[in-house]
């Protein structure tokens, strides 16, 4: 971690803008889950106790242009009236948001009804020493997003002219080349907030230099979106250990039958491709030896416990079994670092959940033991939130995709713009 941080820089009386990730789930103009806001308090903190000139925020919300494409096609098939307005006042202002911040910092925050523009220039300038003002949703400007650079950078001159320093604390959109997330960064002095500088330290502790033995723990739908992640970590890892709906597709690769459990027939060769490497590399490649299966993708259906080579047709894996819950927590127990990216089953439904909630046990087991353990955002930290185990691991990532993409190895366009330590 050779970037530069708010610990690099004196903040009394400059003016700060500073990217948070606030993208929380929101519903009809309410925040459903504050984690996201909470996640940014130290920083904001460690900002406000050094006396800045003001601080402005800004983040994004939701993706606005898809969602009410998206709402918009549902309406008309349904042969609803669709209200836009309303749409996106109950799920992409920033305002309820803002207010949010307001209550859990006990100090008024005040709210722009723009990022940039005449509206947001006032809101800056009507600003007193040390007030905190937060932005409109950044997506609401098509140059936040723009393909062309001088689009993203004509917007990213417009917020660098609010400040002095640039903060970035939005892990979670760091792997994003956004006029807020990277290209203001060519315009101002621009370091890490104490949240990215987290962020960075633990996973690049894993990809870097991880403590032996060093065990992945892999789940969720699909090996597409997880291949990447197994090559660069077959070079690093002890053992690998794989469950959630891709096992099916390397069950596949092996010959054995899968009955209707989720598969990605066009990876079947290259889950043939990865069994190969990872024998060649002498990484210990775990896949689950049992499964829970139902013969319906539900709740109530009804469920046995069969080995992985006799699942019966017409049934469907949704979780792993309790002779893989052993074997796996037997691994993760032994290890010194472990990285969890992806459930092991269907763990929205409760009685699919038990292998996830037993992987997500044996993480505090071994985080007791001494071990690092880091969970990878997006899906696993919902499911270790859920079973209420998150404060027992070392650390939970609030970036799905960009700790998925530091894991691939690539470079985080966020990151990388940020001021280097000589």
């Amino acid at each position: 971690m050779n970037k530069k941080t708010v610990r690099d820089i004196d903040f009394k009386d400059k003016r700060v803008i500073m990217r948070v990730d606030f993208n929380v789930p929101m519903k009809n103009g309410v925040v459903q889950d504050d984690n996201r806001i909470k996640a940014a308090l130290p920083t904001i903190a460690y900002l406000l106790e050094r006396h800045p000139k003001y601080l402005i925020l800004m983040s994004h919300l939701g993706d606005p242009k898809k969602d009410v494409k998206k709402a918009k096609e549902k309406a008309a098939k349904d042969g609803k009236p669709f209200d836009e307005a309303s749409f996106i006042a109950g799920k992409h202002r920033m305002k309820p948001v803002a207010e949010q911040l307001s209550r859990l910092l006990n100090k008024p925050v005040k709210f722009a009804p723009a990022a940039i523009g005449p509206e947001a220039q006032a809101a800056v300038e009507a600003l007193g020493h040390g007030e905190i003002l937060m932005l409109e949703n950044t997506r609401f400007h098509a140059q936040e997003t723009s393909k062309e650079a001088s689009e993203r950078n004509t917007m990213a001159t417009g917020l660098a002219a609010y400040a002095d320093v640039f903060v970035n604390d939005a892990f979670g959109s760091a792997h994003r080349a956004h006029a807020s997330t990277e290209a203001i960064a060519a315009f101002l002095p621009a370091v890490a907030g104490l949240l990215m500088e987290k962020e960075l330290e633990y996973l690049d502790r894993a990809v870097s230099n991880p403590k032996k033995p060093y065990v992945a723990v892999l789940g969720g739908a699909k090996i597409s979106g997880k291949i990447d992640v197994i090559q660069n970590l077959l070079g690093k890892v002890d053992a690998l250990l794989i469950g959630g709906g891709m096992m099916f597709t390397f069950y596949k690769a092996q010959g054995l039958n899968i009955g209707k459990s989720l598969l990605e027939e066009d990876r079947i060769e290259m889950a043939k491709k990865i069994l190969e490497e990872a024998k060649a590399s002498g990484v210990r490649f775990l896949l689950p030896t049992d499964c829970v299966v139902a013969d319906a993708f539900d709740n109530g259906a009804k469920t046995q416990t069969v080995s992985a080579n006799a699942i019966p047709e017409g049934w469907q894996g949704l979780d792993i079994g309790p002779e893989t819950v052993k074997l796996f927590s037997e691994e993760i127990r032994k290890a010194k670092t472990v990285v969890w990216n992806g459930p092991m089953g269907v763990f929205e439904m409760d009685r699919f959940a038990e292998g996830t909630n037993a992987i997500a046990k044996a993480l505090v087991e071994a985080t007791k033991g001494g071990a690092i353990t880091i969970v990878g955002g997006g899906d696993s930290a919902a499911a270790i939130a859920k079973a209420g185990l998150e404060k027992g691991v070392s650390h939970v990532s609030t970036g799905g995709g960009a700790s998925l993409e530091f894991l691939e190895g690539k470079i985080l366009p966020g990151v990388a713009a940020l001021n280097t330590r000589n």
